[in-house]
This record gives C-alpha cells, sequence and structure tokens, in this order.
C-alpha cells in the first residue's frame, strides 16, 4: 500500500471518529492524529464542525496544535511554546518531519546547516540518520544526501495542508504556468513550421542541383559523342588512304632515282 492510500484510510478514521465525539472529548483524539506515523495532512480534521467548535473553550489550544501541525514547524512551535500544549515524543518527531517536508516544496537544495538549525540537530550524523530512517523510509521524502557539499538534494516530496488563502496563490501560479506554456507551445509550433519550410527548400535546392548535374552529364555525353563520330569521319573516310598512297606513288615516278 503506498503512502497516499494508506494516509488517506488513516484521515477517514480520525474524521469518521471526530464527526461522533462530543467537543470535550476531542482533545486525546486530536493527540493520536498528531502522533500517528502514517499521517501527514490535517485540514479534512480541522474541517470537522465539532473540531471547529473547540474555538473559545478551555481546549481551544489543541485547536491550535492541530493547526501547527497543518501548517507549522517546529521552529513555529518553539516560539510559541508558552501558549501551547507540551508535545510528546512522537508529536515532536511527526513535527520534524513536517518541517523537512516544508522546506523541500520550496527548494530542492536543503543546506545541512540550515535543517540542523531548524530541527535542533547538534551533528551530521544525527542529521542523516534522521532524513533517512525518519523521511526517507517514512516515504514523505526521496532525495541524495551530499556529505562533500553538506546538504540533502530533493527529488521528491510529500505535500502539505494548503494555507488558509494559499489557494488562491496556487491557482495564480498554474495560471501563470499555463500561460507560458501556451506561449511556449506556440513558440515550438512556429519553429516546427520554419523548420518544415526550410526542409522543403532544402529538397527542392537538392532537386535543383540534382537536376543540373544531369544537364551537365547530358551536355558532356552529347558532345563526346559528336567529337567521337567526327574523329571517325576523318580517319575512316572511304578511299581516303588510297588517294594518300596513289598520290605517294606518282611522286616517286616523276623523280627517278640517278
Amino acid at each position: 500500500m503506498d503512502i497516499e492510500q494508506k494516509q488517506a484510510e488513516v484521515i477517514n478514521h480520525f474524521v469518521k471518529q471526530a464527526s461522533t465525539l462530543q467537543v470535550s472529548l476531542l482533545t486525546p483524539l486530536i493527540v493520536e492524529a498528531t502522533a500517528h506515523p502514517s499521517l501527514f495532512a490535517f485540514s479534512e480534521i480541522l474541517a470537522v464542525p465539532s473540531v471547529a467548535e473547540l474555538e473559545g473553550t478551555e481546549n481551544s489550544r489543541y485547536l491550535d496544535v492541530l493547526r501547527l501541525f497543518a501548517y507549522g514547524t517546529w521552529t513555529d512551535y518553539k516560539n510559541n511554546a508558552g501558549r501551547l500544549p507540551e508535545l510528546i515524543p512522537d508529536q515532536v518527531l511527526k513535527l520534524k518531519q513536517l518541517t523537512v517536508l516544508t522546506f523541500a516544496e520550496t527548494n530542492k537544495v536543503l543546506p545541512y546547516d540550515q535543517l540542523m538549525q531548524e530541527l535542533d540537530v547538534t551533528n551530521v550524523r544525527e542529521l542523516e540518520d534522521f532524513l533517512i530512517n525518519e523521511c526517507m523510509y517514512a516515504g514523505i521524502v526521496r532525495g541524495k544526501l551530499d556529505q562533500l557539499r553538506r546538504c540533502f538534494e530533493v527529488q521528491f516530496a510529500a505535500g502539505r495542508d494548503l494555507r488558509p488563502g494559499q489557494l488562491g496563490n496556487m491557482l495564480q501560479t498554474l495560471s501563470n504556468w499555463l500561460a507560458t506554456s501556451e506561449d511556449l507551445l506556440v513558440s515550438i509550433q512556429e519553429k516546427i513550421k520554419w523548420a518544415d519550410t526550410t526542409s522543403e527548400l532544402d529538397k527542392q535546392h537538392r532537386k535543383d542541383v540534382e537536376d543540373r548535374v544531369e544537364e551537365v552529364k547530358k551536355s558532356l555525353s552529347l558532345k563526346a559523342d559528336i567529337d567521337f563520330r567526327s574523329n571517325d569521319e576523318i580517319y575512316f573516310q572511304p578511299g581516303g588512304v588510297m588517294d594518300y598512297e596513289d598520290r605517294s606513288r606518282s611522286k616517286r615516278r616523276r623523280h627517278p632515282r640517278s
């Protein structure tokens, strides 16, 4: 079972649970959901009406925890730890995994120094173990560890929940991408048309050259045939040799030897 299918089943489980529980009983469910090893998306749980009713209650800080896991990072938790419940170890691990996803969404090269600072990791070995065992083996990211350049090269990263208002920005980004793609398609089509035209011109030019060569060949062949026939007429004219001999004999009769 791939990560998307497994996560969908886990989300469906928690959504059903949250839909049937009273508001006062949602706190343990939120802790369980944010600590679950296969759950990395929380917007569906946030959308459950009973969960939204936590706002303004004595347990509203657990709603803030759920929002933190949907959109925030480990640094966000540290900056707001005073007004949030203390996280259990599995929640800490999950939030650090989500932090890696946040950076991997927008950057294809993650410097080790930046990750160590954001994750409160003290050395490269600990960081690489975390990336391998808790991120790549979990299936949320794929990439290459580059020890020489001290960075993680991202090849794939699972998406996080969209922040409120982020959908509009994403739609605008997709719209811009579509417009750019259409312009690129027009440019490609024009280049193809130009290439086709150039190819036809080349073919026509090649044909003209070949035709000209054939004409020259025929002209040379005809000239050679005419020259050959002319030589035949000169050297093989009937009686020509006899006339020359007759004239020679006549000259000898006129000038006898002494």
